[in-house]
């Protein structure tokens, strides 16, 4: 595989610990939201995400936004959700972030849109995610489209999945991943973990079965602001895993304290990823809470960032 010119790559590939942000783009068509998120950001993250559609919410488009991104100084990794659109627009989309560009790109289903403001909204899901993965691998490796015809320029992106260890059935998640690490990812960005020692359990299984021997593992973070935050998520987020401790430990700080502890918490969880075999980096996902980053990565000792030369 010919490298990217993704910072993130060299990054993972140099042996440093990644350190990735997360940036959602607005519901307008006003820049001035992402170049103000993306100040907080900069120098700060080796690449931030720019979702596409979370929740399955009418927002700027991910490429358009990784866009303003690039010319604010931060190095994208565009998602794409196989949600919207065929593989008709997804290869031209591809063609058209490389052109601008965009080196780093994440694959994903993405949300159900009955979860959205547009319920009504018919769901393309041409492909999913991990065909999506194999095709983008295609097109960059091979110089193929999904049809095979020849591409004159290939788009060389780092390509990223994502995992969650914690959806039931919970011995089903590691299979999965192997499907993903099989079907060509080169990075794997985890939802938010809480229950470490389930996190663990699925590094280990991983482990033995050799899943990070070329594929880098960003564990997700989240800091919880508030008690009803990590509620929310314990009984209403499908897939999430928010131990009881947690809530207890929360819960027994007053309330104005409570948001730091939550940042302590993540930061803790950040020194135990630093030292767990199989996890090459961090994917801190601070929710509309982009000003807190950082104060976190600071405290977590993540700077200064490594720079080297494209």
């Amino acid at each position: 595989m010919m490298k990217s010119g993704s910072n993130l790559e060299q990054i993972l590939r140099a042996g440093y610990f990644a350190f990735t942000g997360e940036l959602g783009p607005p519901r307008g068509a006003n820049s001035t939201k992402i170049r103000e998120k993306a100040g907080y950001l900069k120098g700060i993250v080796d690449a931030v995400n720019i979702t596409d559609n979370q929740t399955a919410m009418v927002r700027m488009s991910s490429w358009g936004a990784s866009i303003i991104a690039i010319q604010e100084g931060l190095e994208p990794n565009y998602q794409m959700v196989c949600r919207d659109r065929n593989r008709l627009a997804m290869q031209s989309d591809i063609l058209a972030a490389y052109a601008n560009g965009i080196r780093n790109i994440v694959c994903l289903s993405g949300d159900h849109q009955d979860f959205g403001d547009h319920p009504e909204a018919k769901g393309v899901f041409d492909i999913d995610s991990m065909q999506l993965i194999h095709v983008v691998k295609t097109m960059r490796d091979e110089g193929k489209f999904a049809s095979g015809d020849a591409i004159d320029e290939p788009p060389r992106m780092f390509i990223g999945a994502a995992a969650n260890p914690f959806a039931d059935p919970f011995e089903f998640r590691v299979r999965r991943l192997a499907k993903k690490v099989q079907a060509g990812a080169d990075f794997i960005q985890t939802q938010c973990i809480f229950n470490m020692t389930k996190f663990r359990e699925f590094v280990h299984r991983a482990l033995d079965m050799g899943l990070f021997e070329n594929v880098f593992l960003l564990a997700g973070v989240t800091p919880l602001k508030s008690v009803g935050m990590a509620r929310h998520m314990q009984k209403d987020v499908p897939g999430m895993d928010v131990p009881d401790e947690i809530l207890r430990r929360l819960d027994g700080v007053p309330r104005e304290k409570v948001a730091n502890e939550g940042i302590q918490i993540a930061c803790e969880q950040i020194a135990e990823f630093r030292e767990m075999k199989g996890v090459s980096g961090v994917h801190l996902m601070a929710i509309e809470w982009e000003h807190m980053v950082p104060e976190i990565a600071a405290k977590a000792n993540l700077l200064p960032r490594p720079q080297l030369c494209p």
